[in-house]
């Protein structure tokens, strides 16, 4: 299965940024190990480099350690994984609210749409629920 990425980010960041939602979304769990470098870079069509810089760039941030001869792994350091999930959230926070005042809403009205789509969120969840 060859993945798709957009052509403005680095493939490596992207790939990065997938392993950290990965993590975030509790698919891949502290301590668990990464597939190869080239079974990563097969299921993701890219060349085996491309994952070399992922897992080099991960390892910095260290949310990945290299154990040598055994592959490389998830952190079990949960303050770092708990540190890297608040920062995505605030990420994608920053982002949103650029967006909006962009489109020329107030604080309040994006704090209101927030609370309505919430609140269908949940409605849709309560009748999924009895479905």
């Amino acid at each position: 299965m060859v993945e798709e990425f957009n052509p403005s980010t680095p493939i490596y960041l992207q790939l990065a940024n997938r392993i950290c939602r990965q993590i975030i979304r509790n698919e891949l769990s502290p301590g668990d190990k990464l597939p190869s470098v080239r079974g990563m870079a097969v299921h993701s069509g890219v060349n085996p480099n491309t994952v070399q810089r992922t897992y080099r760039e991960l390892e910095g941030m260290e949310i990945v350690e290299t154990r040598r001869g055994q592959g490389t792994f998830v952190t079990e350091n949960e303050t770092i994984l708990n540190d890297m999930r608040e920062h995505l959230k605030e990420e994608h926070i920053s982002q949103f609210v650029q967006d909006m005042k962009e489109m020329g809403y107030t604080v309040n009205e994006m704090l209101e749409g927030l609370k309505q789509y919430v609140a269908q969120l949940s409605e849709e969840g309560d009748s999924n629920d009895k479905a």
